[in-house]
């Protein structure tokens, strides 16, 4: 074998070392499938959140070139949330009058598109009315829109609620009325008349696997832990209560950080993720940061009440996906599993209007871990610095040797 060939053999053991090199730094990679385009979606699996960085950091996309060159391709991360937006309209407040029925309050709406949500605002603290909504186009003919609707404020030492939102069905009139069955006198202070859209968000169910509801009578508060399949990102909670009296409970939801064994047992460190209200008028939805995990705890302060009773919770979060460039033919590897790995900073980051909205799914293969086996008990070799280093000269010395005397026969 030449010289050249023999140098070219060399060049390109090293570089595919090096380039497998990079993937290996990770503890997991999965192959993805064939390229048809540019740009790609690629959904992240519910498996893969156990084993990458709480922040996502640690995510990588590497391809290897048929030179056995390495190439990363840069990606933006993108959740599947709701959309939403308010249109707010101008109106004038026309007539505000009273019977026996209640408290009348006359909007004038002249925008030619319909509305769905009036926010109302009293000068009143403590109150719980119901209200007829009803339209009109000439004001001697009124049409019912809603009948009943509950709308309710709670303040004192312990509590500050409101629902005082009326939402109803999009609805096109020229007048508005809203009636207050109210036996005093409610001042309004203010109206926010809009038209509320909004588009739902993807999620993914995560199935609870384990659930325990304990009472804490010395506290007078329930508490909910429950246990899911595996740590998953989580956007949304919703507690199904069974009873159908009105209740009003304050209600806390945090998540498992960590636990730590003690002479007195273990103990477990729970950080909050969101706090509120349970009421028989909402949905008693949560919506939170989205934030991988796999226990939760939910305590209800029930006061002096009697303990509601838990139908069930469900668990919900915004399916992950990445946008991905891909502009150079290669075998690409999604890789994640770095502990030490930062973000990276793409420029695709900064033009993210760019990016088409709509992307083909690229395919993933099966994970394949790339972890290193470690004997316990044995202190590999290379721990230490000292013998690595030793090695390292050796190998150099071994290859300058054979590099000079191939120069040397040539």
């Amino acid at each position: 074998m030449r010289v050249k060939d023999k140098m070219m053999v060399i060049a390109l053991l090293a570089a595919s070392s090096f380039s497998f090199g990079q993937i290996e730094k990770y503890d997991y990679k999965r192959e993805l499938g064939t390229i048809s385009a540019q740009w790609h979606k690629i959904i992240l699996p519910d498996d893969m959140f156990g084993k990458v960085r709480p922040d996502l950091s640690d995510i990588r996309i590497y391809g290897i070139t048929a030179n056995n060159d390495t190439v990363e391709a840069p990606y933006l991360i993108r959740l599947t949330t709701e959309k939403t937006s308010d249109k707010k309209v101008i109106f004038k407040t026309l007539n505000v009058s009273h019977n026996e029925k209640g408290y009348y309050f006359t909007f004038d709406i002249p925008a030619e598109e319909p509305i769905n949500r009036i926010d109302l605002e009293f000068n009143r603290q403590n109150f719980d009315w119901r209200v007829n909504l009803e339209g009109s186009n000439d004001q001697r003919e009124w049409f019912i829109i809603l009948e009943d609707y509950r709308i309710l404020s709670i303040r004192n030492e312990s509590t500050d609620f409101q629902f005082t939102t009326i939402n109803f069905p999009d609805s096109k009139y020229r007048f508005f009325r809203v009636l207050v069955k109210a036996n005093e006198k409610p001042r309004l202070e203010n109206a926010v008349i809009s038209l509320h859209e909004e588009s739902e968000g993807l999620y993914n169910d995560y199935p609870v696997n384990e659930i325990s509801v304990k009472e804490d009578k010395p506290g007078k508060q329930t508490v909910v832990d429950l246990k899911l399949q595996m740590p998953v990102p989580v956007s949304l909670i919703k507690i199904n209560i069974a009873d159908t009296f009105d209740y009003y409970r304050p209600v806390r939801v945090r998540y498992l950080v960590d636990s730590v064994e003690t002479e007195q047992g273990w103990k477990y460190n729970y950080s909050t993720l969101a706090a509120g209200t349970l009421t028989s008028i909402e949905s008693n939805e949560f919506l939170i940061d989205n934030r991988i995990l796999q226990r939760l705890r939910i305590t209800i302060d029930n006061q002096d009440n009697p303990p509601l009773i838990i139908e069930g919770v469900v668990v919900k979060g915004y399916v992950h996906e990445l946008a991905v460039r891909l502009t150079e033919p290669a075998t690409y590897f999604l890789v994640y599993g770095n502990e030490r790995a930062k973000a990276p900073n793409y420029d695709i980051n900064r033009f993210v209007d760019k990016i088409p909205e709509n992307l083909t799914p690229l395919e993933m293969g099966p994970e394949i871990s790339t972890k290193k086996e470690v004997v316990h008990g044995q202190r590999s070799l290379f721990a230490d610095k000292g013998w690595l280093w030793a090695i390292m000269t050796v190998i150099i010395l071994i290859l300058g040797w054979f590099s000079i005397k191939m120069i040397r026969n040539g």
